[in-house]
């Protein structure tokens, strides 16, 4: 494959309200997730995975079976999938508004005998509106939303391989459908202090040190779609360690330092997949040293 093929030109305001518009949609899979999942520690079991085809849930138990939603990004579908072989799904075009998403979903799944019951609106995001009332996104770029999972695919292996160097308790690589962002997160073993005025899910997902890297497509703040990474919590000095590569930066940002490598800049560099690997690399020393993990122990070595 090319170059420009692994790493597409995705400028924010070029698919702005098809980015919002998949947002939404993620909101209403991810919910379902979280309303019918088992929970786990961190938050994981409400997180979706990049699949070959698109975003999926992986597989929520229901009964003594089980079912998957996707969003097939190739054929541009949202496909539903039981465990004892029916089927569901729909297409996925633009005038497709987030109400019509969210209805056909849920009859799709009665159909199928699924009940999921949510609170419809979103969460932690641009938009207020119900899903059930939202007319407004309906938007779906298919030449973007292909730009997109192409990149998603090949930071899914990166990801994974930076995941790899470490022998402690790591996430898997998953996407936050209220953030809209794809990470991977690397903990200590320690516990973290509790902050005060945290709200209980805050609290559950830094329960425990923490170092946190990820991409997402860009926002009103920085603009350009990103790479970060944050350690929390924060240690004294963390700000002034040096990160590579030489384009990095720290940024203050919600009372905390975000390590930032702009997509732009990886995309543009000689090797860009040895670039990212060396801000991960960087972020994580400057963390894990200020923090004074043993990073010699939580070393991977092949």
């Amino acid at each position: 494959m090319s170059a420009d093929a692994d790493w597409p030109a995705l400028p924010l305001e070029a698919w702005r309200q098809t980015r919002d518009t998949l947002h939404l949609y993620l909101q209403i899979v991810g919910k379902i997730r979280l309303a019918l999942s088992t929970p786990l520690n961190h938050w994981w079991h409400v997180t979706l995975y990049v699949s070959p085809r698109g975003l999926a849930t992986h597989a929520i138990a229901c009964g003594s079976g089980s079912f998957e939603i996707e969003l097939d990004f190739i054929a541009h579908r949202l496909e539903l999938r039981a465990s004892d072989g029916r089927r569901g799904g729909f297409a996925l075009e633009d005038g497709l508004a987030v109400c019509a998403f969210h209805a056909q979903l849920f009859e799709q799944l009665g159909a199928m005998g699924i009940a999921a019951k949510i609170r419809p609106l979103p969460y932690d995001c641009f938009s207020k509106t119900p899903f059930p009332q939202d007319r407004e996104h309906r938007s779906y770029d298919r030449a973007h939303i292909a730009r997109f999972h192409r990149l998603l695919v090949a930071l899914d292996g990166i990801f994974a391989g930076f995941r790899g160097r470490f022998v402690g308790k790591s996430t898997p690589v998953h996407l936050f459908w209220h953030t809209f962002d794809l990470v991977v997160s690397r903990f200590s073993g320690r516990k973290a202090p509790k902050a005060e005025g945290m709200s209980a899910m805050l609290q559950e997902a830094y329960s425990h040190e923490v170092i946190s890297f990820g991409f997402w497509s860009g926002d009103d703040g920085l603009g350009a779609p990103a790479f970060y990474s944050y350690t929390h919590p924060e240690p004294a000095g963390l700000r002034g360690r040096p990160l590579q590569p030489r384009t990095a930066f720290w940024q203050p940002r919600n009372g905390s330092s975000l390590a930032l490598y702009r997509y732009d800049d990886m995309r543009s560099a000689a090797d860009p997949r040895a670039a990212l690997l060396e801000f991960f690399e960087s972020a994580y020393l400057a963390g894990a040293a200020a923090a004074r993990w043993d990073i010699e122990a939580l070393a991977k070595r092949w």
